[in-house]
């Protein structure tokens, strides 16, 4: 049970800051670049977790489950918005499950701290939207607790299906979290961080009326967005080198 109350605590965990960090838009107003860093360095830590983390914790223990003996294969518009972040927020909650049921410590923390930074700039693009849809508060409200509820839920599912099958399963679960952590990062965050930087460009160059040629080579990530990347997918092997496995 030690394992069932350690996930339970952390999706409790993981719900109650997703919904405050979300919460924020609706009391303060952040500035677009730091939110974009936010966003930057959580992309960071979703690409650097699953290649350095939950691929090689996933092949192993699929590698392990061949050295034991052949066991049974199982046991005993806003809407759209809303409905998008779900199915992301319901992928993270597979990650930090299948992390939860490989029983390793490591896995687990850097696993939580990559969703909860990926949640966050998430809650906040969702609860901004929403505003600027025209919703009323307590509306996005019910989006925002919708949305917080979804990986916790589906990170207790999924630690229970898996733990009560054999090492193999867990693995594939793993990997498959890992896919999902690289698709989210390289196909939806990234390229929209990077719209947004060509966007700025665009503007800028309709301001100062500066030719497009130079315009185009401004478009991207920066240097501080990249470094921040850089140091998002570092963060995980550091993170893992001061924690146990076991």
């Amino acid at each position: 049970m030690d394992g069932a109350w350690a996930v339970i605590l952390i999706s409790l965990a993981m719900f109650v800051g997703c919904f405050m960090l979300g919460i924020i838009p609706l009391l303060i107003s952040l500035s677009e670049q730091k939110l974009q860093l936010v966003t930057v360095l959580g992309a960071g830590l979703l690409c650097g977790t699953a290649l350095s983390i939950i691929i090689p914790e996933g092949v192993e223990l699929v590698q392990e489950s061949w050295k034991e003996p052949r066991a049974h294969m199982y046991s005993g518009n806003s809407v759209t918005a809303t409905l998008g972040l779900l199915i992301h927020a319901a992928a993270d909650g597979v990650a930090l499950g299948a992390a939860a049921a490989s029983s390793q410590v490591s896995v687990q923390v850097v696993v939580f701290f990559a969703v909860i930074l990926h949640k966050a700039p998430a809650a906040f693009g969702l609860v901004s939207f929403l505003m600027h849809a025209g919703l009323e508060r307590k509306t996005i409200q019910k989006h925002l607790l919708a949305f917080s509820a979804a990986a916790p839920l589906m990170a207790i599912s999924t630690y229970f299906i898996l733990s009560a099958n054999r090492l193999s399963i867990t693995g594939i679960g793993m990997l498959f979290s890992a896919g999902t952590f690289l698709y989210v990062a390289t196909v939806h965050v990234l390229p929209e961080i990077n719209s947004r930087g060509h966007q700025r460009s665009t503007h800028l160059h309709h301001e100062t009326g500066t030719g497009g040629g130079a315009y185009q080579q401004q478009g991207g990530l920066g240097i501080t967005e990249s470094l921040t990347l850089i140091l998002g997918a570092g963060l995980p092997v550091l993170l893992a080198l001061g924690l146990p496995d076991d």
